[in-house]
């Protein structure tokens, strides 16, 4: 028994200099918090996910379908992992990023993509941190952020670091929903922190901010109504029905976030990497829409809004420009009616006729030359145009 003590006291100080040692290693390399969970925290998840899936709230990500079982648990993703750390950086912006939605000649870009991409930046400092604590471990470790099969949500609920709202996104008492997250897994044993309890209470604001009704109940989402799946991760045209409730998101939308009453104690970004580009607060639409391909990889370097290429961008800055009422935009709205890509041209119909009269459309689209598709003829048609 002695010996057993003795060994129990020896691992129990390991685990305390490691769990020191991790998170003074976090808050060097600019993270705003770390807490620490164990493999076993979300048995919850499996059945959710399950449950997310078969009632296609998935849309068409089907990276998810593809990796529900790794993503479900981690013990399926690494079987020898024995602690998993999660990471904030915080991202709050300095000002409403709602605001923008009143400059309906202007683009309005998630916060997370007004500058550097949050994976770049929140990997490297992970990678540089995973290093530093297995040569001092002498432990395995793998680092994930984002784009990984790991609930990251859930799990950072488990560790203390926040709860999921009922929006669905992670909300902290410190940071409200402005925090970008990593995690670092690790078959070290670790210190465990203790979990956050949900504080959303009777609130509802962020179910109601909600411009396109993507929540069928607190604490679910249906992603086929969400505006941020519809403008990045969905292809080819937009349901005619959700257009108009877009506006001028023409990549992702805040809304439930900024809606979150927790937001009154959150502090701006403090990393420069993630502060806003001017050029990209609130760009205008009339130079957006001119973008070709090289010019548009140009424009957005280093930014997320690069991944989903030019022409689901600039059918996203035509949809947005059909709904600002700005005739001046029509001329370049035109030319993209001729545009190679049938969803730019089909976006750009669209834009016409919400913009001019169905007379002036008309004539337009008799002497319009752009080879059309089945696609692209039916936005003619809905606009009461026959080709």
């Amino acid at each position: 028994m002695p010996g057993n003590a003795a060994e129990a006291e020896i691992q129990g100080r390991k685990r305390r200099t490691l769990t020191a040692f991790l998170k003074e290693e976090a808050a060097a390399k600019g993270f705003d918090i770390c807490r620490i969970t164990h493999p076993d925290a979300i048995p919850q998840a499996p059945e959710r996910l399950r449950q997310f899936l078969a009632d296609g709230c998935h849309g068409t990500m089907e990276w998810l379908a593809e990796t529900e079982e790794r993503r479900s648990d981690p013990r399926v993703l690494w079987g020898d992992v024995r602690s998993i750390t999660l990471f904030g950086m915080n991202y709050a912006p300095e000002d409403d990023p709602r605001d923008v939605l009143a400059k309906r000649d202007r683009g309005a870009i998630s916060v997370y993509a007004r500058n550097r991409d949050y994976h770049d930046v929140v990997k490297g400092r992970l990678k540089d941190i995973a290093t530093r604590f297995a040569a001092r471990a002498g432990e395995d470790v793998k680092v994930f952020v984002d784009t990984a099969p790991v609930m990251e949500k859930p799990l950072a609920e488990k560790a203390g670091i926040g709860w999921q709202g009922k929006h669905t996104n992670l909300v902290s008492r410190e940071f409200g929903s402005w925090l970008f997250l990593g995690s670092l897994f690790t078959t070290a044993e670790l210190e465990l922190d203790e979990p956050e309890r949900d504080h959303c209470g009777s609130c509802r604001a962020c179910l109601d901010a909600c411009p396109t009704d993507a929540f069928p109940a607190p604490y679910r989402i249906d992603a086929r109504r969400c505006i941020s799946y519809l403008t990045i991760e969905h292809k080819g045209p937009i349901a005619p029905e959700y257009r108009p409730l877009i506006g001028n998101r023409i990549y992702g939308c805040d809304d439930c976030l900024a809606a979150c009453p927790w937001n009154k104690f959150a502090r701006s970004a403090s990393e420069m990497k993630l502060k806003a580009r001017n050029d990209l607060r609130e760009p205008e639409l009339s130079f957006l829409l001119t973008l070709d391909d090289a010019a548009f990889r140009t424009f957005f370097s280093g930014s997320p809004v690069k991944r989903i290429g030019r022409d689901r961008f600039v059918r996203n800055a035509l949809i947005a420009a059909g709904n600002s009422g700005e005739k001046s935009l029509i001329p370049v709205c035109k030319l993209l009616a001729a545009d190679p890509s049938p969803t730019v041209r089909g976006m750009a119909v669209w834009a016409l006729s919400r913009l001019t009269s169905t007379a002036d459309l008309a004539d337009f689209g008799r002497q319009c030359e752009a080879e059309n598709d089945d696609a692209v003829l039916s936005e003619w048609k809905m606009a009461g145009v026959s080709l």
